[in-house]
């Protein structure tokens, strides 16, 4: 393990865990990578928003955040909907700090941003956050849901501080993406791509999690359910307590392997299962980028699994190099923040080559606890109530063997669980839509292994 990062930036760490020992011939070589960032957030650092020059001085706003609001006309039904999403917005908006730029958009079949409401990004302080919350008393809800022209709109916004590093989004909807056709949703996504990240939430629960996980996972953020408009206001402010602890942006893992070895996938498998393989850029020779987004004080975990090639007893080698790199600035190289090295060594015995590395072990299950869900909750839809049953009898299995109490408790509101052990289920009667989206919400969540 290597750390390389300088004084002004957060300390990155890299451990790798893995059994790097394999049997004659064998060629998967799979590794958990640990990233951990210190110094970065709330608890160290230089606070986001905050430049050496002072919180206004010259190049001071080192991030930006729009809040994207759905002013769809089912937000007056019920009325709580709407006043809800104006005192969350409120609560996030009390919650940005000074210096930090910030703008408010209302969706609906177009995108308006309301305040500063000049197609810029107003500069927080007490004045300009005073008048961003009355700016909200014209988030009435009217029209419909195009949620491709909220992302367009907040990149635009965006767009207006090309010298900001940290660009965050925040989207709530109460409903489906009825007003643009999926494709033109998928080309808005893709447009804004790298730009900013971005944390979407559905209140009530007539919307899709498909869709926005779909944007959530494309934009680096996280998606979840708001069941109540009560809520709203909570869970808002902890999204933004958490976007302004973010520190330094657009950091990538760039993972080299040797020649005629390949990386045949890499996913982050907390806090939450996220496939990053299809995000490959190519970095040099051998050499690929995976996004990993913006940082604070945190720790995440990635699964890499690199096929090597074919090696006799006794032959040892370097599978992959594993990096946090940051994007190069204009005229420089990419920064290396940290680095580890995961192996693979060839032996005839038995007992090494057949042990499995309990982090790899761990997370192989909670990938396949997120996946048991998700099918089971799609079966149960279409009617197969089978397949549905032992999924998520599966599901508890896993989650009951691996300790993640949360999604245990979840599984339990959608079935009756007869032997955890063994994955015995029934489905429960009556089973509320809130219930059964919160899981299918949730299900990618993970637990940390336990040391």
């Amino acid at each position: 393990m290597a750390t390389l990062a300088k004084p002004n930036l957060p300390r990155f760490d890299v451990e790798i865990f893995q059994n790097e020992f394999l049997a004659d011939g064998a060629r998967e070589v799979n590794a958990i990578v640990t990233v951990t960032s210190t110094g970065g957030g709330t608890s160290g650092g230089r606070p986001l928003g905050v430049s050496d020059a002072g919180p206004l001085g010259a190049g001071a706003q080192s991030a930006a955040v729009v809040i994207m609001v759905d002013c769809s006309g089912s937000m007056d039904y019920p009325a709580s909907k709407m006043r809800g999403a104006r005192e969350a917005t409120a609560a996030a908006i009390d919650t940005v700090r000074d210096g930090v730029a910030f703008a408010v958009v209302a969706g609906t079949h177009e995108a308006r941003d309301i305040y500063p409401g000049d197609g810029t990004l107003a500069i927080a302080s007490d004045a300009t956050r005073a008048r961003a919350k009355e700016a909200l008393r014209r988030l009435t809800a009217a029209g419909g849901t195009a949620m491709g022209s909220w992302l367009a709109k907040a990149d635009k916004l965006f767009l207006t501080r090309r010298d900001i590093a940290i660009r965050h989004a925040i989207l709530l909807t109460d409903g489906n993406n009825e007003h643009e056709s999926a494709a033109d949703l998928d080309r808005a996504i893709e447009r804004v791509s790298g730009h900013f990240t971005a944390d979407c939430r559905g209140v009530g629960t007539d919307w899709r999690v498909d869709e926005l996980r779909k944007i959530s996972s494309a934009l680096l953020g996280t998606v979840d359910i708001v069941a109540e408009p009560s809520g709203l206001a909570e869970d808002f402010r902890a999204m933004m307590e958490g976007a302004m602890g973010k520190q330094v942006a657009d950091v990538a893992l760039r993972i080299w392997t040797p020649a005629n070895a390949v990386v045949k996938f890499v996913k982050q498998v907390a806090p939450a299962v996220e496939d990053l393989t299809g995000r490959r850029a190519e970095a040099g020779p051998r050499a690929g980028d995976y996004p990993t987004g913006s940082w604070g004080d945190e720790s995440r975990d990635y699964h890499v699994c690199v096929e090597v090639p074919a090696a006799a007893v006794g032959n040892e080698m370097l599978a992959a190099r594993v990096s946090l790199v940051l994007p190069p600035q204009t005229g420089s190289t990419p920064e290396v923040l940290s680095q580890g090295l995961v192996k693979a060594v060839w032996t005839d015995d038995l007992a090494s080559s057949t042990r499995i590395s309990p982090q790899v072990a761990h997370y192989t299950g909670q990938a396949e606890l997120a996946s048991s869900i998700q099918e089971g909750l799609e079966a149960h839809r279409a009617g197969d109530v089978d397949r549905a049953t032992a999924k998520l009898g599966a599901a508890v299995r896993i989650a009951h063997a691996t300790g993640n109490e949360g999604t245990f408790k979840l599984l339990q509101k959608v079935v009756d669980v007869v032997d955890p052990k063994e994955g015995t289920v029934r489905f429960r009667k009556n089973v509320s839509e809130a219930d059964s989206m919160t899981l299918e919400t949730r299900s990618t969540k993970t637990v940390r292994v336990k040391k």
